[in-house]
C-alpha cells in the first residue's frame, strides 16, 4: 500500500487557513493534559489589591440595571 503525504502549504501562505488550523489543533490535542477535576482555591480579600477601575467604566456599570440595581 502506498503512503500518501499531506500537501505542504505554499511558503507565502503563512496562515494556512481554517483547515490547516484545525489540523494543527488535532495534532496537538494528544499533547495537552487535561486535569480530571479543577477545584478553585479561595483567595483572601486582603491579597486582592491594586485593582483600579477608571471612573468612566465605573459610571457605565453603575448606569446598567443589571449591575446598579
Amino acid at each position: 500500500m502506498t503512503k500518501l503525504k499531506a500537501p505542504v502549504p505554499a511558503a507565502a501562505d503563512l496562515d494556512g487557513g481554517l483547515a490547516a488550523l484545525r489540523g494543527d489543533c488535532a495534532r496537538m490535542a494528544p499533547h495537552w493534559a487535561v486535569p480530571d477535576r479543577i477545584t478553585p482555591h479561595p483567595v483572601s480579600p486582603s491579597l486582592i489589591h491594586g485593582v483600579e477601575v477608571p471612573n468612566r467604566s465605573a459610571r457605565l456599570l453603575d448606569a446598567m440595571s443589571e449591575y446598579g440595581d
